[in-house]
């Protein structure tokens, strides 16, 4: 791995595949990988600009997520911002500090404020997938919620730098302390494919029982180079209603419902297997085994990792995301 802005090769600006991300049980940074995400909930600043720290506990799977591309990868820091690329691959991430930026909302703008600055200026300009965890994301009442609060942060921060079409995203609450918020991001030289899922009403047409700003993702991406597709966060939901409420199993049941859904309008193959790594996030950890053990029968071979994390919507049990690969993984 080499730090800096050294002169680019052409092969670290187009991309020929999808990044391969795979769960290990120990951290692997190799020369090729973009980025290293180590799931604790004490999280601690890495110096290595590839490696991010996410504020979610781990209850199942290999706690490191590792995403490796076809070149050797060159980092480095921009102010409090650090990102990496190769492969024709940008990885991006930000923490922000609610106590200095003014709650959520001031933390979310500031943080896609920052982000849209800088992702303008590479030549990975088109963001493929995002990632955002916070604190204490169900507390509060109606508009007073912090996710609704960090939603109107995130799309005031954002300005127009996503208007030609929401990217696939993840917002999930840690609980390692309401100042931290962590957004991180994939983006790829060329635009990818957005994906909506026909049982749900999309995201950014919710009606106002969600706040006064809606949510700004797509359901999914195929990513540019056409042969994965990058899967929001998703759950029990048809329409914009959540269903289930209270019954977990159901609740897992119907998000796979969602997941199928998407393969299809993704035109991705039916079902998921070794070439689909999977992330759940669930509310309480005691459900976590019987999760867990479902998930195994249903799915057998996929690679999962169960985190404790809260859902944006406090009648949600739980929330998978993830990857389908076109094929199978070369490396």
């Amino acid at each position: 791995m080499v730090q800096g802005c050294e002169k680019l090769h052409a092969n670290q600006l187009t991309a020929s595949r999808a990044p391969q991300v795979s769960y290990q049980s120990s951290p692997n940074l190799a020369a090729n990988v973009l980025a290293a995400f180590r799931f604790n909930s004490n999280p601690s600043a890495q110096e290595d600009a590839r490696v991010l720290e996410v504020a979610l506990a781990p209850l199942a799977g290999d706690a490191h997520e590792i995403w490796t591309v076809d070149s050797e990868v060159i980092s480095g820091h921009e102010g409090d911002l650090r990102w990496s690329r190769g492969g024709g691959w940008l990885f991006c991430a930000l923490e922000a500090d609610e106590r200095i930026q003014g709650g959520p909302e001031g933390a979310a703008r500031h943080a896609y404020a920052a982000l849209a600055r800088f992702i303008r200026q590479q030549p990975e300009c088109h963001v493929q997938r995002l990632w955002n965890y916070l604190g204490g994301i169900n507390r509060g009442e109606g508009d007073d919620e912090r996710y609704k609060h960090f939603c109107h942060g995130r799309a005031v921060g954002m300005g127009d730098w996503l208007a030609g079409g929401f990217p696939a995203a993840t917002a999930i609450g840690h609980h390692a302390g309401e100042h931290l918020l962590q957004v991180y991001l994939l983006a790829g030289s060329s635009p990818g494919c957005r994906v909506e899922n026909p049982r749900q009403i999309s995201a950014w047409e919710y009606p106002r029982q969600y706040g006064r700003t809606p949510p700004t993702f797509s359901r999914a991406t195929v990513l540019c180079t056409g042969d994965a597709l990058a899967i929001s966060g998703t759950a029990s939901v048809i329409g914009h209603a959540t269903v289930h409420e209270g019954e977990v199993v159901a609740q897992l049941d119907e998000t796979l419902r969602n997941l199928d859904a998407l393969l299809a309008s993704g035109g991705l193959p039916e079902g998921f297997d070794h070439r689909s790594p999977l992330k759940v996030y669930v509310r309480h950890a005691e459900h976590a085994a019987l999760i867990h053990q479902t998930l195994a029968r249903r799915l057998p071979g996929v690679p999962l990792l169960l985190l404790h994390g809260d859902i944006c919507r406090a009648d949600l049990l739980l929330e998978i995301d993830g990857w389908r690969y076109a094929t199978a993984s070369a490396g």
